[in-house]
């Protein structure tokens, strides 16, 4: 595709000048034939000769020598005309001036030849332009000095500039350096012969970057030597982009498809899957290498389901515009090793030019579902809790009422064993006093479980922790015919706890041993077994019955987790009975016994300290004794416990108001104080603090009696100066005997003894 002016080209040739080349060979072939006859002559005459001669023969001669050259110009007019001028006219004509219409006969037939074969030229050379222009390829000729010769539409539309504006220039002027140190590059493998492609990204001066396929050809123009370069250059900058486009979109939509949580199968629409991704991998099974090209039917759906399934797929297949099979819903899916399962599918269709895929989003329910029964569980559960502590505030309320008669009771029986006249009366006592505190230590029990209070620290004897137990279920087990085998061994160490707490532990194991009898037959038997090992104290609750299947024995600890029917258990037994032991420092091992029935064992560490004995000196009467003042609104309780103060050797006061009590402290020297917590107007930690800001000694030796441990003790917390020192109803001798040694100081510890 060069340039008609490029470098190198010949140049034209007209008529005019033709005829000037035809007049200087006239010339030429004139003076060699005068010459001819002048040697002629001067060697027939010699000089002389010719010189005589010429004088007499001087006009013949010029006569013959104007006949010839009139006969040679006549001949050379002659070829002008029928040769010479026809050819220089047809010579003009080729160079593009169109042939004179005057043309010899002869020579108009190649006149027409050579008219029709210049307008096919012309023609032939306008199609290849027409072609080099529509050529989707911008294409040019770059001479060796890399100058624009030829470009063609494509490339110039590409600059946006006319020809005249590109031809003549560089490739550093029009495309910039980095163009020209691409054809540097190539310069001498093109020169050599071979023809290049390259591929890749550059940076135009006035374009920006771009992406390029090109191939260089050699090329050598008509009148050059030297090897130029056709370059044909296809513009993919866009297709590149968009290639890239969607390489990023379909990176980023594999990756969302492989990192997703939910199970996604794609399949085409004979619902061969052509994707499964790690996590329908591990839902279902199936190597996604296995899964590829099955029908997805036959990898996730049970073969009782799998025609109703194919028939649902075959509907929505049918229905070419609609977007989701159904917003979601659920089904049973099946695994590869034949287990079924419950799952949330969710079916879209998405659309590959004229091409449908419908991709399914599968999300497994087994630990939704069971975390929603399992809510659902902890509701009734709850609710059964709820139950169970509105009814413990009421019967604690009932307990805390039957304290106060329980409590004159006690007294008085105590009392009457006391002064009894005869040994018959005193037995008779006893028995009457034995059976009131074995009802105030079941009353005590349940309200020491009642109780909501910080965790105590103390001596405890496990002996009477696990007695207080079996008091408060020995009802149950009795009318459930169920033997109780109770082994405490003498002489046990305290531990140190809570007596409360670990009460609670020992009565809710005995519980759960009666309800794991209930079904079975005789002989029911709950053993509960108390000893030492090593430095701890061990306590053993077994019973005779089926015992705890080896799956569950992780398990029973769980909060929540019971193997009771509905409404029988709540689950959160014996998960407090574990953190309770473990509390206070101890373990619990559960076992099966070789002979049938469920073990536990519990280990507590024994403390250093020893329980402090309660003086047995009641029975001395004190000189002098305590003025001891009474302060209670039940004038029954308030006299019975009169009645054990004088037994033990002091001097009661009995009041029943407390604003009358703080008149008599005003007027009466009092060394002990007891007030019920319960009264009208001032309540019994009112009536201390107004004691404590007269007499804040007094109000340390100041002794609130209360049956109320569920409420209670948030009201005592609210008392000001020393902690408050309680008397819980139904109290016994011993009780008071304690109570009055724990705030005696001074001289008045000699005056109890006394």
């Amino acid at each position: 595709m060069p340039d008609s002016g490029a470098h190198g080209a010949s140049p034209r040739q007209d008529g005019s000048d033709l005829s000037r080349r035809f007049a200087g060979l006239l010339v030429l072939c004139g003076l060699p034939l005068l010459a001819l006859v002048l040697v002629l002559g001067w060697s027939a005459y010699g000089r002389a000769g010719i010189t005589a001669q010429a004088r007499e023969h001087l006009l013949e001669h010029l006569m013959l020598v104007a006949g010839i050259v009139a006969t040679f110009t006549v001949l050379a007019l002659l070829v002008w005309r029928q040769f010479v001028a026809p050819a220089a006219a047809l010579a003009h004509a080729a160079s593009g001036h169109g042939v004179a219409p005057d043309l010899p006969a002869p020579w108009q037939g190649l006149r027409r030849q050579l008219d029709l074969a210049m307008s096919q030229q012309e023609a032939k050379i306008h199609q290849q332009r027409a072609m080099i222009d529509g050529i989707p390829l911008r294409t040019v000729y770059v001479d060796p000095d890399l100058i624009y010769r030829d470009a063609n539409k494509e490339f110039l539309d590409f600059l946006g500039k006319r020809r005249e504006e590109v031809l003549g220039h560089t490739v550093e002027q029009i495309l910039g350096p980095k163009v020209v140190a691409q054809y540097q590059n190539m310069a001498a493998r093109v020169q050599a012969g071979e023809t290049m492609r390259w591929e890749g990204w550059i940076n135009f001066t006035t374009r920006g970057e771009r992406y390029l396929q090109v191939s260089l050809m050699p090329y050598v123009a008509v009148g050059d030597t030297r090897v130029g370069f056709l370059t044909f250059t296809r513009d993919l900058t866009e297709l590149k982009l968009s290639e890239q486009e969607l390489a990023r979109s379909e990176a980023l939509n594999k990756a969302v498809v492989m990192s997703s949580l939910d199970a996604i199968i794609v399949a085409d629409e004979n619902w061969s899957v052509v994707e499964f991704n790690p996590a329908a991998e591990a839902m279902f099974g199936h190597p996604r290498a296995e899964a590829l090209g099955r029908f997805a039917w036959e990898l996730v759906v049970p073969d009782d389901q799998r025609q109703l399934q194919i028939d649902t797929m075959a509907r929505y297949k049918a229905r070419a515009n609609d977007g989701n099979l159904a917003r979601r819903f659920e089904a049973t899916a099946r695994r590869k090793d034949g287990s079924t399962f419950s799952v949330e599918y969710s079916v879209n269709t998405v659309h590959s030019g004229d091409h449908r895929l419908f991709m399914a989003h599968a999300r497994d329910l087994t630990e939704p579902l069971r975390m929603q029964a399992e809510a659902a569980a902890s509701r009734e559960r709850l609710h059964q809790v709820e139950k169970l502590s509105a009814m413990g505030s009421l019967l604690a309320g009932v307990a805390h009422e039957l304290n106060n008669p329980l409590a004159i009771v006690i007294a008085q029986s105590s009392l009457l064993v006391e002064k009894a006249a005869s040994d018959d009366v005193r037995r008779r006592g006893e028995r009457i006093h034995a059976a009131a505190e074995r009802c105030g230590r079941i009353v005590k029990s349940f309200l020491a479980m009642a109780r909501q209070k910080p965790p105590q620290r103390e001596p405890v004897d496990i002996n009477a922790v696990a007695s207080g137990a079996v008091d408060m279920v020995s009802y149950g087990l009795r009318s459930s015919d169920i033997e109780l085998d109770l082994e405490l061994a003498p002489g046990l160490p305290p531990v140190t706890g809570d007596k409360d707490l670990l009460s609670q532990v020992i009565a809710n194991l005995l519980i759960n041993a009666q309800q794991a009898l209930m079904d079975r037959p005789a002989p029911r038997r709950i053993s509960l077994h108390t000893s030492r090992k090593g430095g701890s104290v061990a306590i053993m609750v077994a019973d005779n019955g089926p015992g705890i299947p080896d799956e569950l024995m992780r398990r029973v600890f769980e909060p929540y987790f019971t193997t009771k029917p509905a409404g029988v258990g709540t689950g959160i037994g014996l998960s407090i009975c574990r953190n309770v032991i473990e509390a206070h420092g101890g373990s619990v091992a559960l076992t099966n016994q070789p002979s049938g029935g469920a073990r536990f064992d519990l280990a507590l560490p024994a403390a250093e300290a020893s329980i402090a004995a309660v003086p047995q000196e009641a029975s001395q009467r004190g000189s002098g004794g305590l003025s001891v003042l009474i302060v209670d609104d039940e004038v029954d309780v308030a006299r019975s416990l009169a009645e054990i103060l004088e037994g033990l050797g002091h001097r009661p006061i009995v009041v029943d108001r407390s604003l009358t009590a703080l008149e008599t402290i005003e007027h009466t020297p009092v060394d002990i104080v007891f007030a019920d917590l319960r009264m009208p107007g001032l309540d019994g930690i009112d009536f201390r603090d107004r004691i404590h800001d007269r007499d804040p000694r007094l109000a340390e030796r100041t002794i609130i009696v209360t049956g109320d441990t569920v409420a209670g003790p948030d009201r005592l917390a609210k008392a000001r100066g020393a902690e408050v020192v309680v008397l819980e109803k139904p109290f016994t001798f011993d009780d008071v005997r304690g109570i009055l040694a724990k705030v005696a100081t001074n001289g008045l510890a000699d005056r109890v003894k006394g």
